[in-house]
């Protein structure tokens, strides 16, 4: 189950606001690496997690997201993936790679002793994403126009998460969760937002987890981001005085049910994703709208990283 990583003494505004009215700061534009910051985030036991910093260690990302995506899952690789075994595109190239590493993983044959990836999350901010091609997000939400209409914002688009079978437990997400609020911190982000999935292709036998999210998680007027209308489909498949709430929760995976739990809302209508056998959500997940009983917990280390 997903945990989020919280703050003790949070430094953005928590009480009543919109995105017109929420103040900005200044701006770093270069990559967390070539800014000298630290890029590990924290330890527990044999797990770390930590910012990739070299080509081999983005490598083990990508091959443990074609384990899970292409392997254990449905997706279709395409040629390249395929002969590689690792899942890759052109937005690796410019986002930050979150992982989480076992320093004591089983060592293989005639191998050096090395940690081994086991989680990972691609994170994009804004401004990177500005300098190079966008967003990944933007090739199926409107996210555009929400980000333009917020340039005194820093948006923080989170992607390809993944955990190694073994290692699906609260505290391996509780770390990856540690190092996204750190670096939440670092660069002082105002707002995550991304896609996720839920498994299977025909809408119509997801009504009911597609119809609890609109009913009772759409996003605020201000936050709503529309699938692209070339690739709208409509998530309002079961009147909301049908909608078996419980069942509902039990059907969602357990990546948005903890977004949920962090407070995220939902856009307005889905998108089907042929290539990976799911259909997509967009999560939209504002600073401030953090359930605060998550406040607490990482926020002490977080900060001080920053400072």
């Amino acid at each position: 189950m997903l945990r989020p990583a919280a703050w003790a003494s949070a430094p953005w505004t928590t009480g009543p606001w919109t995105p017109a009215n929420w103040g900005a700061g200044a701006r770093l534009v270069s990559s967390s690496i070539t800014l000298g910051m630290d890029p590990v985030f924290g330890r527990l036991g044999s797990l770390e997690v930590r910012l990739a910093t070299t080509k081999k260690e983005l490598k083990q990302a990508q091959r443990l997201r074609f384990q899970v995506f292409y392997d254990e899952m449905s997706a279709i690789p395409n040629a390249s993936s395929l002969i590689a075994r690792r899942d890759m595109d052109e937005f690796d190239a410019i986002c930050d790679h979150l992982l989480v590493l076992d320093h004591n993983a089983p060592r293989r044959p005639f191998r050096a002793a090395a940690p081994k990836v086991v989680g990972t999350y691609r994170l994009l901010r804004q401004e990177v994403a500005d300098r190079n091609f966008g967003f990944y997000t933007a090739a199926e939400f409107e996210i555009l126009k929400l980000t333009e209409s917020n340039p005194h914002l820093r948006f923080l688009e989170l992607g390809r998460s993944c955990v190694l079978k073994p290692y699906r437990n609260k505290r391996t997400v509780e770390l990856l969760w540690q190092g996204i609020w750190s670096y939440v911190v670092q660069h002082r982000i105002d707002v995550m937002f991304g896609c996720a999935s839920l498994e299977g292709t025909d809408p119509n036998r997801l009504a009911l987890p597609l119809s609890f999210l609109h009913h009772h998680a759409l996003s605020p007027e201000e936050w709503r981001v529309r699938a692209l209308p070339e690739r709208f489909v409509t998530m309002d498949r079961i009147p909301s005085a049908a909608v078996d709430a419980k069942a509902a929760l039990h059907s969602l995976p357990p990546l948005i049910k903890g977004y949920l739990r962090l407070g995220a809302s939902f856009g307005e209508g889905a998108v089907v994703d042929p290539q990976f056998g799911t259909t997509d959500v967009l999560v939209m997940l504002p600073v401030p709208s953090i359930n605060p009983r998550y406040i607490s917990h990482f926020g002490q280390s977080a900060n001080r990283r920053a400072a």
